[in-house]
């Protein structure tokens, strides 16, 4: 897997002050995406253990919630496979901080069998977030009022009650 980039004190992309991984390759490739360079999976510099370690340590200061993943596409099954031991190891150091990851495919394709994203990381992959927020970028939707998301089609999505209640859960949409 190889980023684009990697944000240390980002506001923009989940609660609270966040560390931001913009991972390489997207085949939705939506209209007027905000980072269409990030569509080529050769985009950036390659994930490596370094760049873990990087990332790991950037999470430790008290001040940082959490890890946000953005893309690019981070549920391109290739990508996934990349970031699951990386999420596993941001869990067991960081248990107390948030993992968000922003997906141009919904939370119901994501669990639909055969489909594009799916693949044997999926649910594990899914398991380790805590929000996701899913759905294409619309450029006919686009509503700059909206908490964390670009389009009214997008949701964030509260991964803990939805898993809990069986039924998808949304965050507030302000607090």
């Amino acid at each position: 897997m190889y980023y684009g980039e990697i944000k240390h004190c980002d506001i923009a992309n989940g609660e609270g002050v966040r560390v931001t991984l913009f991972v390489s390759g997207c085949t939705n490739r939506c209209k007027n995406c905000f980072q269409p360079q990030t569509w080529a999976f050769d985009y950036g510099q390659p994930f490596t253990a370094e760049t873990e370690e990087v990332l790991l340590d950037l999470l430790s200061p008290d001040y940082i919630n959490g890890l946000t993943l953005l893309g690019g596409e981070p549920f391109e099954p290739e990508n996934q496979r990349a970031l699951l031991p990386f999420l596993r190891r941001v869990r067991a150091r960081y248990p107390g901080k948030t993992i968000w990851s922003y997906t141009g495919f919904t939370y119901e394709e994501l669990l639909t069998p055969g489909s594009r994203p799916r693949c044997e990381a999926t649910d594990e992959l899914l398991s380790l977030l805590d929000v996701l927020v899913d759905g294409r970028y619309v450029e006919e939707l686009k509503d700059i009022s909206l908490r964390f998301r670009g389009s009214s089609n997008q949701r964030l999505i509260d991964l803990a009650a939805t898993r809990r209640d069986g039924a998808v859960r949304t965050l507030p949409e302000r607090e």
